[in-house]
């Protein structure tokens, strides 16, 4: 069987993402594109001591993969240049043509494109009145219900990625999984409305499979506790259908792209 060069070659360094605030490197590994974040380059944060960010990484890609819902391209936990750390398939994503919306936008106040969810309204850097909006699309919606199921501190709009393949990705899960709610997101449209029955049907068999093998590879990752407020996490989805009301005084991430 051929080997996966995404798991196997060499990575070589072929850029960096400097607007992020842990080291981003973008590696070629015999022709796979992938994102490479070094463990070496993690800033400690004082609420998230235990583990690394890598490790969220692959924890929260581990769940959505549990789920079935492919939201998050495939990660794994490997050497490479600069040592240990997180490794992400790279993802392709669409070019909009100009004056269509991103998946998550900002807009003039009152001008919210058909399609489209306002989250809330501010001023941008010029002072003009404007307001922060999301796509109203299935595939964003689920990618809402796992930010609860994962605890997700840091939906930015940049986290959330318009595949060339037709799918929609999110990125960037380093401070994800938390047993104290943490939830911060753009992506605040549908607060308070039902969770899809095929989801929860989803949701069921993955908390029906935490005590497993599942359970056992999370462990490898994260702490017991933090397993147990996932599962805490699923079932209370369960008993209450319904995406969650913002709470708390920050309940978006700064910034918001």
């Amino acid at each position: 069987m051929a080997r996966d060069p995404f798991a196997t070659a060499d990575l070589e360094i072929v850029g960096q993402v400097t607007t992020a605030s842990n080291v981003t490197l973008v590696c070629g590994a015999d022709g796979v594109r992938v994102v490479y974040k070094p463990v070496r380059g993690e800033r400690p944060l004082w609420d998230f001591p235990d583990g690394t960010l890598a490790g969220r990484e692959v924890a929260s890609y581990l769940v959505s993969d549990a789920l079935g819902w492919g939201l998050i391209p495939e990660t794994i936990l490997r050497d490479g240049p600069v040592g240990p750390g997180m490794v992400q398939r790279w993802i392709e994503q669409v070019r909009q043509p100009v004056g269509r919306p991103e998946l998550v936008d900002l807009c003039p106040v009152g001008e919210i494109p058909e399609g489209f969810r306002e989250v809330l309204r501010a001023l941008d850097g010029g002072g003009r009145p404007v307001s922060l909006i999301h796509a109203d699309d299935p595939r964003l919606r689920r990618m809402a219900v796992l930010d609860v199921l994962l605890n997700n501190a840091d939906r930015k709009g940049g986290h959330a990625l318009d595949g060339a393949d037709g799918r929609v990705y999110g990125v960037d899960h380093g401070i994800c999984l938390h047993t104290e709610p943490k939830l911060r997101t753009v992506l605040w449209g549908w607060a308070g409305e039902p969770v899809e029955d095929e989801l929860l049907s989803d949701i069921t068999l993955f908390v029906k499979a935490l005590p497993g093998e599942l359970g056992d590879r999370l462990a490898e990752l994260i702490t017991d506790t933090e397993i147990d407020a996932l599962e805490t996490r699923g079932r209370a989805l369960l008993d209450n259908p319904v995406l969650p009301l913002p709470q708390g005084t920050r309940p978006i991430p700064w910034p918001a792209f």
